[in-house]
């Protein structure tokens, strides 16, 4: 586990990423498309507090393993990372956009899962419910929901 440092915050927050190409075409089986994806992609690591740990495509998708600083959204993060690959990809590979009709190279939709190290729901739930000492539990006792019948 890496733990980044940021002015006045440390973090950890980590996603896997599914794009699909529009279509799901096929368009990325070339060698020199993967490799000059993960060319934009270290590019985007440069200007963005974004950094891809693992890329790996199937032909018609690409799955990202992506830390990210918490300034930005999961949506946010997918809005860049299509954005910029794709305007890099039809300017390096103009023979793609006559596959591709409506000049969009990735679908829309996407998927998106946030990722830990073996840290689950409960292991969280219960670390926060024994922070504290008695008396400042028996505090937050004000701050429960009741269900009102």
């Amino acid at each position: 586990m890496t733990i980044t440092h940021a002015a006045h915050k440390v973090y950890w927050i980590r996603y896997h990423i599914v794009i699909c190409v529009k279509y799901r075409k096929k368009l990325l089986l070339h060698e020199d498309r993967i490799s000059f994806i993960k060319s934009v992609l270290s590019e985007i690591e440069r200007r963005y507090d974004i950094r891809f740990e693992t890329v790996g495509t199937d032909g018609d998708h690409v799955h990202l393993f992506v830390d990210s600083a918490p300034k930005y959204s999961p949506s946010e993060i997918f809005r860049i990372v299509k954005s910029i690959t794709a305007r890099e990809l039809f300017a390096k590979f103009p023979e793609i956009k006559r596959n591709l009709w409506g000049g969009e190279f990735w679908s829309d939709g996407g998927y998106i899962g946030t990722v830990g190290e073996g840290t689950t729901a409960n292991v969280v739930r219960n670390y926060i419910l024994r922070q504290g000492s008695k008396e400042e539990k028996d505090g937050y006792k004000q701050l429960k929901l009741f269900k009102i019948h």
